[in-house]
């Protein structure tokens, strides 16, 4: 861990692995399934979304655009470790994997976390992607808001 992640992080209590100061998410040492040195992919139990998880870096960053490159490296060797342990234990037919970028971008938690959602040929949203629920004509902005005015 670099000095850098030490003064972030501080050692959590109880099931608690480790705490952010910056922002103060916890992650349980029962939701971590794969680490490395600059990141971790965490997993709950989600009824809905069966296998999906996290891939948060250990060092706080507000947004992807704040990660630095060993920490993009590190995300990319987590989400294909993530990827072999989900296919090897749901057999999924896809996957959506995105960030959400502030709060209108849908960013609920201010430390970065790339979603890794295993998709199947059997649920009823089957087929639609991340852009699908973007690209509805109910989400199209206010006609005097368009074009950067």
């Amino acid at each position: 861990m670099t000095a850098l992640q030490t003064e972030v992080l501080v050692a959590g209590t109880g099931g608690t692995a480790a705490v952010c100061r910056d922002c103060g998410c916890e992650v349980p040492h029962e939701q971590i399934v794969l680490e490395n040195p600059y990141c971790w992919f965490l997993r709950k139990d989600q009824p809905v979304l069966e296998g999906s998880g996290i891939i948060m870096p250990k060092i706080h960053r507000d947004t992807v655009f704040d990660l630095e490159p060993e920490e993009w490296v590190a995300t990319q060797e987590i989400l294909l470790a993530a990827k072999a342990v989900i296919d090897r234990e749901l057999r999924p037919q896809g996957y959506n994997v995105g960030w959400n970028c502030g709060s209108a971008g849908g960013q609920q938690r201010l430390h970065v976390h790339l979603h890794v959602i295993p998709r199947f040929d059997d649920e009823p949203y089957a087929g639609r992607g991340i852009r699908w629920w973007l690209n509805q004509p109910v989400n199209l902005r206010p006609e005097e808001r368009r074009g950067g005015a």
